[in-house]
């Protein structure tokens, strides 16, 4: 064994011990497994890493609408520290990268003041021997599925990351004069615009700070989730996902792949 993994679990040590003997293990569909194969690329192994944490607490004003900075910290490191250890994972198999990679949270009955962060992938090893991993040493890390990151690959682009931003904001509660004064009318509600306009840009923008440090050249498959979680409807975690991309070699005319199994109905 390397000495990589830093704070994984016995039980982690002796499963990544299994897979170094030529087993893996993969949650890809078959199609998936035949264009990563296509694409260069074998799986190694399931990774994963968890991290369960536990959210403070953080006033906020009912009339004002705010960011809840000590609440968007803790969902951003718990997540990183979910992330990392997937990574490490990666590392001990030898691995260049982690495809389709899934980011779950989790909240348990004996736990309520805890969530359970989750990130889990297929790490997957270049056939031709020569390095992929991106500018940091680091595997690697895309949520694409196998058939966009066959795709990436034919394109000239290669993932050097999975980024994110996040922002846990607090929507202003409306008053009673103002709800009265637009009863019954079409009318933009300027306080709630300008509020959840401001907190998708600021996850936009850290998901976007992400990418800069991975000297990438853009983002692919982006996404914005909103999430409650369990601090009611007026404080919302905005999520921005995507996959760093840089640019390896000259663009290449799509062929279609030879292994994809096509199943009739």
């Amino acid at each position: 064994m390397s000495d990589h993994v830093n704070d994984l679990p016995e039980a982690t040590e002796r499963r990544l011990e299994e897979l170094e003997h030529g087993l893996f293990t993969s949650d890809l569909s078959v199609n998936e497994f035949l264009l990563v194969k296509e694409a260069g690329f074998h799986p190694v192994g399931l990774v994963m890493g968890s991290s369960i944490y536990h959210t403070g607490i953080q006033t906020r004003k009912w009339s004002q609408s705010q960011e809840l900075t000590k609440l968007t910290e803790a969902m951003y490191n718990a997540r990183e520290l979910a992330m990392n250890r997937m990574e490490e994972e990666a590392a001990e198999l030898g691995a260049d990268g982690v495809v389709g990679v899934r980011l779950d949270v989790n909240y348990y009955e004996w736990g309520k003041d805890a969530a359970e962060f989750i990130a889990v992938g297929t790490a997957v090893k270049a056939e031709d021997g020569v390095s992929r991993r991106n500018k940091l040493g680091k595997p690697f890390t895309s949520d694409l599925s196998g058939q966009d990151f066959w795709t990436l690959s034919q394109t000239g682009y290669a993932p050097q990351g999975l980024v994110m931003g996040t922002c846990v904001y607090h929507i202003a509660h409306r008053g009673l004069g103002q709800a009265l004064s637009t009863t019954g009318q079409n009318v933009e509600l300027p306080n709630f615009t300008q509020a959840l306009y401001e907190a998708r840009e600021l996850a936009m923008t850290r998901m976007q700070d992400e990418s800069t440090r991975l000297g990438a050249s853009g983002i692919v498959g982006v996404r914005l989730e909103e999430k409650s979680h369990q601090w009611g409807s007026h404080t919302i975690e905005f999520l921005a996902l995507g996959t760093a991309v840089t640019r390896t070699g000259d663009p290449v005319t799509l062929t279609k792949p030879t292994t994809i199994i096509s199943l009739d109905n």
